[in-house]
């Protein structure tokens, strides 16, 4: 009960937002697969993730949504000869390196969940393949 007291919360954390799996939460603070596992259904992490990543996909689309109008006004103010603000110029400067980090961190998470997706396919099928002999793994491959 202490550990939980203790780890919970930067277990979920580390889950949730900085999407790493259960092997890496129990190995960086030294817990076991089995308890992380429980802490996870217990407190409903896959949803919390699934929901933090919509959110932050949403946020990404509406930042980009946003970069791409103010870059479109500077572009028809300058089109009319019209002096350009400063604050948009500013704006859109700092703006998009945003854009940048928000794509990369989005190419970053779909790249580490496809491979836990495959990771976790190839794991099932050693598993049923050790279980019931290599007829099983044969079937399985049927299915893919």
């Amino acid at each position: 009960m202490a550990k939980k007291h203790l780890y919970f919360n930067e277990a979920e954390r580390l889950y949730v937002v900085e999407q790493c799996t259960i092997a890496e939460i129990a190995s960086k603070l030294g817990l076991g697969d089995k308890t992380v596992r429980l802490w996870k259904e217990e407190g409903d992490w896959e949803r919390k993730r699934k929901q933090f990543l919509a959110e932050k996909q949403s946020f990404a689309t509406e930042l980009y949504v946003f970069a791409r109008k103010l870059a479109r006004s500077i572009m028809d103010d300058w089109d009319q000869g019209k002096d350009v603000s400063p604050g948009k110029l500013y704006a859109l400067t700092r703006l998009l390196p945003l854009v940048v980090k928000v794509k990369d961190y989005e190419t970053f998470a779909s790249e580490k969940e496809e491979k836990e997706k495959i990771n976790l396919e190839d794991l099932l099928k050693k598993a049923l393949a050790e279980a019931f002999g290599d007829t099983i793994s044969h079937q399985t491959e049927d299915f893919s």
